[in-house]
């Protein structure tokens, strides 16, 4: 892996040098000029924090067109930084950009390839605005303490949505769409969904809070912050809890199995001899008691786990299967090349292929939305994503506890982050929504952002 990684690298710099020597990159010289004499642009990091600070401010509030207009702007600040840069600093390269420069061209390549091109462009045109916010997040958060405040914004707002979702379930919320099966009984439960508006995009839009508020009691000065950070903490994962989403519960438990994994490695050369060997069997046989004590004490909590192995014979299961069917039909058809990026794509061929009664938005796990819409190559470079972001993750978590920086807890944070939203992911598509997919890119863009190349962390 490291060996693809550092070729996938040598790649990207090759690259970076011929632009740094070509016609085309000293076409832009009148902005770099421009910037050179511009007092907007000499305060471009600063516009980038206040543009994503209201980014992640606003998200769980206002519409999806809304948040498209300051991510365009976001989009708008990214393109002006980069074209009047002084040259492109291959310095901060890391392989993630390599994967994901291939994953955008094949996402390219299925648009061209798809039997619905106008939608599969606004897909790709929706897919290319998010991986620029990325790249201006990543750009942004190379400065520790642009990093925490970024992530102090989105813990404050993420703490508003848990605030108001307690509301919801102490004077009620009335059910905004069918999110109980009628003949289970969980059919008066309260089933909280904030601003939201949906219970099981507010569980996934909470689970980057969950490790990241952990994570604050380490990272946030003196005592007060800290205790506002537990405070979050405990708020965030009853707030999950009590949105009922099965799959939030998955992402819960995934996410808070891997914050305590992954700090329990961050302080185990303090830990005393015996806790080195035994800590780890401790948690994972600990955690498991206490989840399977839970399931077994509080009967809607074992209703609802029980009905997770129901299949068709809970409704949403149901649902769920014959929608996995159809789309399954339709990876057959197009294997290789997909139908192209984008819900409007799968909005215009999912109902040549939907059962009677069936209709859907989205195939209801992202991983048969990659092989639908990108096909079996497409998939495989997302695969490569994921497994590039973990790779490097872990390896700037070594490097950041032989530092002992603190900076390291927001990198536990994002990779548990990154593992819960992934494992809600395999049965639900909130990931795609972009008060979440926002969150999947800011984690992504705050686990890449500690690259540091070979020869500068000598």
């Amino acid at each position: 892996m490291s060996l693809v990684l550092q070729k996938l690298t040598d790649v990207r710099l090759s690259a970076l040098d011929w632009v740094r020597h070509s016609l085309i990159w000293k076409a832009f010289n009148p902005f770099r000029h421009w910037r050179q004499y511009s007092t907007l642009m000499q305060w471009g990091t600063e516009l980038s924090v206040v543009l994503l600070s209201i980014l992640f401010a606003i998200a769980p509030f206002v519409s999806t067109i809304q948040i498209g207009l300051v991510e365009i702007g976001c989009a708008g600040i990214w393109l002006l930084l980069t074209l009047s840069e002084d040259a492109p600093r291959p310095k901060y390269v890391s392989p993630v950009y390599a994967v994901l420069a291939l994953y955008w061209a094949w996402a390219g390549m299925a648009t061209i390839l798809s039997p619905v091109k106008r939608e599969a462009l606004n897909g790709l045109v929706e897919l290319s605005l998010y991986l620029i916010v990325f790249a201006l997040i990543e750009r942004t958060v190379r400065s520790p303490k642009w990093r925490t405040w970024i992530i102090s914004i989105y813990l404050f707002a993420a703490f508003a949505v848990t605030l108001f979702g307690f509301q919801q379930w102490f004077f009620g919320a009335p059910p905004l769409a069918t999110w109980v099966d009628p003949e289970s009984s969980m059919v008066n439960t309260t089933r909280i969904y904030s601003y939201l508006g949906n219970p099981n995009l507010a569980a996934a839009y909470l689970i980057p809070a969950i490790p990241l508020s952990l994570s604050a009691m380490f990272v946030w000065p003196h005592w007060g912050p800290k205790l506002l950070a537990a405070v979050m903490f405990a708020a965030n994962t009853i707030c999950v809890v009590l949105t009922f989403s099965r799959g939030g519960w998955i992402a819960l438990v995934v996410s808070l199995a891997l914050s305590a994994l992954l700090l329990l490695y961050w302080m185990l050369p303090q830990l005393p001899r015996f806790w080195q060997v035994w800590a780890f069997p401790i948690l994972l046989g600990g955690g498991g008691v206490l989840l399977l004590v839970g399931i077994i004490a509080v009967p809607p909590l074992r209703d609802r786990v029980l009905s997770i192995f129901a299949s068709r014979k809970d409704s949403s299961n149901n649902f769920r299967i014959n929608v996995w069917e159809a789309v399954k039909e339709m990876i057959r058809d197009r294997p290789l090349t997909g139908i192209g990026p984008g819900h409007d794509a799968f909005n215009k061929i999912y109902p040549l292929y939907q059962r009677p009664k069936f209709s859907a938005l989205s195939a209801y796990s992202i991983y048969l939305e990659h092989l639908v819409e990108f096909g079996i190559f497409g998939f495989t470079l997302f695969m490569a994503l994921i497994a590039t972001l973990l790779h490097q993750g872990w390896e700037h978590l070594q490097r950041l506890r032989q530092e002992r920086s603190v900076q390291g807890f927001w990198l536990i944070a994002a990779l548990a982050s990154m593992g819960g939203l992934l494992a809600h992911g395999t049965v639900d598509t909130v990931w795609y929504r972009p008060q979440v997919f926002t969150l999947w890119w800011l984690m992504a863009a705050i686990a890449t952002s500690y690259f540091v190349p070979a020869q500068d962390s000598k």
